[in-house]
């Protein structure tokens, strides 16, 4: 499923490697992540650490409950 058609305020995990927005961190498969709601083409989101990440919005996903 993609990233944008996930209920805000959802714990997802990444279904593929996924780049963020230039000087933003990478993603792996795997990586789990809280998403908050989407921000244009990209994702306001946090990590387990609580770090700001930026996934973007066609992202593939599974949401976690």
């Amino acid at each position: 499923m993609n990233l944008y058609n996930v209920p805000q305020k959802t714990w997802v995990r990444l279904e593929e490697d996924q780049q963020g927005p230039p000087v933003s961190s990478n993603f792996k498969l795997g990586d789990e992540i809280f998403f908050d709601h989407l921000d244009g083409m990209y994702s306001f989101c946090k990590d387990k650490q609580g770090n700001v990440v930026h996934l973007p919005a066609w992202s593939e996903v599974t949401p976690l409950t």
